[in-house]
This record gives structure tokens, C-alpha cells and sequence, in this order.
């Protein structure tokens, strides 16, 4: 029996994806669950699984665009893979009933599995166009597979290959994903269509830093999950939000929309692109759930599996350029949100403390705004409050001052 597969809705407003490329090649036989493919949408980038194992055939090329609901491939189930039976009869009776021509016949050897630390058919090609071996390659698949995913890593981080070990003066032409012509869009039309504006301020690290050095070790051990600074900051935000609302709000036509909850977007770079998992109603949350819930979307968003859903409906975004050494920048708002706040890298800079110069870790931080909905008093007010809650993190205590263990929920 044939069995159609076809494209699924990645979401309400997408009609049309483009096939990235396939990971299965024509007449492969297929497993049920097996992932056949990857598609780009606006909005991220999906697999298609088989419904059914059997005999895959491909109607559709890489790169070429569909529409949701077509057929891309058809599966025949009637032809299965062969499953090899153990025998219950002893070697020596199994070896005399056999006729002669069986027995001399050579033994086919058996493809290397995946699990042996192989590249699947996607990495497999990326790894040839770059000049990548697998032993550059630390497999993240199960028992060592090498994916795709981890050659883009690799490539991602500066891996030469075989670029740098060549002088040629070639150009390569290499087409947009719908993802980043998504992007692009967004960010030229953000540029073109608010009022946007950028506010700077400075923040001393000293007392998060000491914060974290002293119970970082105790935040592990209770909660199992490493504390870092973006949930101080998140938390910071959350609070800022509620005390300068129309830094939440966003407009749409001629109206002003105001949000009593924060949806706080974390900007995650992936080989992809960029990319603002949602982590909704963040002013609920703890550290230790926000930490959970960042590294979770980020992990979802490097691995491709991040649906339409997880990056939809935020209220406010968070960028961290200083994890690849940004000192200082001017984000762009992510639409139809009204405003961006841009961490940087920590620096240790003289400053005046009392009267006396002393040096202390630094960091510049960025309000970009839309100033057609904020004013200066809130974009100032704004970035102020999150500079004195990072200052003074016990300021952050809702119910009652216990101390910082109140904060870190120890």
C-alpha cells in the first residue's frame, strides 16, 4: 500500500515552506517515525517523519518550495526491511543441511551503524562541501551519531576545513532560507516603520557576581541547573515591566495594546539564524524556572525542533551580545513588540565609589524603544530600575527580605 506524505501546517498564518533538504535518499528503506526531511518556514524549521515504514519514494527536490498539504513523497509499506531470524538448531546441523553452492557463498558485510559514530546523510554532505572529517566532529546523536546539527556547530564556531587551507579567490553563491529572508524583512521593516530610539546606562556586576560565586554551587545542588546572570536579569525586567507598563505595550493600528502579564523573548543565536524562544508569564517565575526554561528553548532552538508556537506572542525582548564579546550596541526592536534590552560583556573599569576611584566589572546595557509609545521618562525609568535591581539584587524580594537565599528560592 502507498502512503502519501505530506507537508504539515508548521502554523495558522504559513502556507507555503521550502524543503531544506532530505535526509533519506530515493528507494531508502524507511522506519516507521524515521525523520524523512526538513522544512523552512518563516518562522523556523521542521521535520517531517514517516507515518509508516516501508519503501520511500521523493516527489519533491531540496530547495524547492510547496504548500502545506502537498504530497512530498509516498512510502510503499509492502516492502519492508528484512529482518534476519535467529536459528534454534545446533551450527553443525544447520551447516550439513545447507547445499554446497549456500555455503561458499560470501558474506555480505553489513553497513556501518550509526551508532559507531557515523554522520547521517545530512551531516555526511555538509562535512564533504566543507572539508570537515569525523574526527573534527563530537557526535551528539544517540551513542555518537554525528547530526547535522553538530556540523553546523562546528562550522558556526570558525572551523577552517578546507576554506582556509585554500588560496582560491572563488565566490559562492548559497540561497536565503525562508528563515533568514523572514528575518531580513522584519528587520528592514522595523527600521522603516517605528520611531525607534536607543537609551544606554551602566551597571556595576559587583554584588550578582559575588552573589553567584557565593551560592552557585548550593543553587545546583537544589535546583540542578547552573545559575547564570540572564535570570537575573529577566527578573529585573519583569519587575521594570510592571512598574513602566507602556515598555510592555505594543501597538497595533491605532490602538494601544497593554499586557498585565510578561512574555519576555530570549534572542538565542543558532546556525539558522537568529531565533526568540517565549517564556511566558516570566513575572511568576523564580530564577531557577527561568534558568530551566532558557536553557530548554535554547536547546530546542540549536536543535531545529523549536516550533512557531514557542517564539510566538512575546511582550518584551532580552539580546546578550556580550557572550561573543559585544562591549556595546544598539538592538533592534523584534516586532510587533516596542522595545529590546541589549546585555553586553562584563569589563572591569575604573569607577568612583565615594569619593575614591575603584575598579569594578562593568556593563554597558541598551533600551532600544519605539518612541511612538514610549516616552523618554519610561525608557529612562525603565533601564534605571533594571540597572538598581542588578545594583541591589535584594530589591528584587517580593514577600518579606529573608535574604538573597529568599531570591535564589534555597
Amino acid at each position: 500500500m502507498l502512503i502519501d506524505i505530506k507537508v504539515p501546517s508548521p502554523g495558522e498564518s504559513i502556507t507555503e515552506v521550502e524543503i531544506a533538504n532530505w535526509l533519506k535518499q530515493d528507494g531508502d528503506i524507511v522506519s516507521k517515525d524515521d525523520e524523512l526531511c526538513e522544512i523552512d518556514s518563516d518562522k523556523a524549521t521542521l521535520t517531517v517523519n514517516a507515518d509508516e515504514g516501508g519503501k520511500i519514494s521523493i516527489k519533491v527536490s531540496a530547495g524547492q518550495k510547496v504548500n502545506v498539504g502537498d504530497v512530498i513523497a509516498t512510502i510503499d509499506t509492502s516492502v519492508a526491511a528484512p529482518v534476519a531470524k535467529p536459528s534454534t538448531a545446533p551450527l553443525s546441523a544447520t551447516v550439513a543441511a545447507k547445499e554446497p553452492e549456500a555455503v561458499k557463498e560470501p558474506i555480505v558485510p553489513q553497513k556501518a551503524s550509526y551508532a559507531s559514530g557515523t554522520p547521517s546523510p545530512a551531516a555526511a554532505k555538509i562535512m564533504t562541501e566543507n572539508g570537515v572529517k569525523p574526527a573534527d566532529v563530537k557526535g551528539s546523536g544517540p551513542a555518537g551519531r554525528i547530526t547535522k546539527g553538530d556540523v553546523l556547530a562546528l562550522l558556526a564556531n570558525g572551523f577552517g576545513g578546507k576554506q582556509a587551507e585554500s588560496n582560491s579567490r572563488e565566490k559562492r553563491h548559497e540561497k536565503m532560507t525562508s528563515l533568514r529572508r523572514k528575518l531580513s524583512q522584519r528587520l528592514v521593516s522595523v527600521k522603516n516603520e517605528t520611531a525607534m530610539l536607543t537609551t544606554f546606562n551602566e551597571v556595576d556586576m559587583s554584588n550578582v557576581m559575588n552573589l553567584r560565586k557565593e551560592y552557585k554551587d548550593k543553587f545546583k545542588e537544589v535546583h540542578g541547573i547552573g545559575l547564570g546572570f540572564m535570570s537575573f536579569f529577566t527578573k529585573a525586567v519583569t519587575i521594570a515591566l510592571q512598574k513602566f507598563p507602556a515598555v510592555n505595550a505594543m501597538i497595533d493600528g491605532e490602538e494601544i495594546v497593554s499586557h498585565n502579564y510578561c512574555d519576555v523573548g530570549i534572542a538565542v543565536s543558532t546556525p539558522k539564524g537568529l531565533m526568540v524562544p517565549v517564556i511566558r508569564n516570566a513575572e511568576n517565575m523564580s530564577l531557577a524556572d527561568i534558568e530551566k526554561a532558557i536553557a530548554a528553548m535554547a536547546a530546542k532552538a540549536r536543535d531545529g525542533k523549536i516550533s512557531v508556537d514557542d517564539m510566538s506572542g512575546g511582550t518584551f525582548t532580552i539580546t546578550n551580545g556580550g557572550v561573543f564579546g559585544s562591549m556595546l550596541s544598539t538592538p533592534i526592536i523584534n516586532p510587533p513588540q516596542s522595545a529590546i534590552l541589549g546585555m553586553h560583556n562584563i569589563v572591569e573599569r575604573p569607577v568612583a565609589i565615594n569619593g575614591k576611584v575603584e575598579i569594578r566589572p562593568v556593563m554597558y546595557v541598551a533600551l532600544s524603544y519605539d518612541h511612538r509609545i514610549i516616552d523618554g521618562r519610561e525608557s529612562v525609568g525603565f533601564l534605571y530600575t533594571v540597572k538598581e535591581l542588578i545594583e541591589n539584587p535584594k530589591r528584587m524580594l517580593f514577600s518579606g527580605k529573608k535574604g538573597e537565599e529568599v531570591l535564589l528560592g534555597l
